[in-house]
């Protein structure tokens, strides 16, 4: 069995009682970030061997796990934080599993783009996940396709790309009605709307920090109606 295991996004009491038995009855537990599962486990009191799984070993660590796997062991496979394969590594070996008939499990929980746009206020009918954006080549070809995009975007930025992307934003889509959402399940979780222009202004006169979700509302900007009387 090969397990994809969702793991806290910041509060370590947003883990399901699934997900940590399962933890505990895997044979080897493959991570993202080797340090950010060990402090999971060290808080719950789960002893295991943690090893490594990343873009730089993974078509290695893929052959591994499969080997594993054939041989009837229990693997989980985690990420930094979140649910594996979304934006991170992983659906390589999710893929070679399947082409080898080895049932592969999922483990649900935390997901920082499902938690920002519930919380988000736009309408999440019909979305675009962009993940995060090349930070070079092929940035301006891809702002140029979504100026076509109908469906709300959802994005994952760093803070000290915030701005780069806002003004990009503003550039290639126009005047749109964003929001911004930091830190989810943190102490210092916050939720920014506004128009793209707004958002710019504030954010370079007071900066911003920790790990953020972007979501491009799709509709058009709210426009202030005018009072005759």
């Amino acid at each position: 069995m090969f397990y994809i295991i969702a793991t806290p996004i910041g509060n370590m009491e947003d883990i399901t009682i699934r997900a940590l038995n399962t933890l505990k009855e895997v044979d080897y537990i493959f991570a993202e970030d080797t340090r950010v599962t060990k402090k999971i486990l060290n808080y719950y009191n789960i002893e295991k061997v943690v090893y490594q799984y990343h873009e730089h070993n993974k078509m290695h660590q893929s052959i591994n796990i499969i080997n594993l796997l054939k041989e009837g062991k229990k693997i989980g496979l985690t990420t930094d934080a979140g649910t594996p394969c979304i934006s991170d590594p992983g659906y390589e070996v999710v893929k070679l599993a399947h082409d080898e008939n080895i049932k592969v499990v999922a483990i649900p929980g935390a997901s920082a783009m499902t938690a920002a746009s519930s919380i988000s206020g736009v309408n999440m009918r019909r979305i675009a996940f962009e993940g995060f954006l090349p930070k070079k080549k092929g940035r301006q070809t891809l702002f140029k396709k979504l100026q076509s995009e109908e469906r709300t975007i959802v994005l994952f930025e760093s803070p000290h790309r915030v701005i780069r992307t806002l003004n990009d934003i503003k550039t290639y889509l126009g005047e749109r009605n964003i929001v911004i959402v930091r830190e989810i399940s943190k102490i210092y979780e916050e939720v920014i709307r506004g128009r793209v222009s707004e958002l710019i202004e504030k954010i370079e006169e007071k900066g911003i920090k920790g790990e953020i979700v972007m979501i491009i509302d799709s509709e058009s900007p709210y426009e202030i109606e005018e009072d005759d009387n």
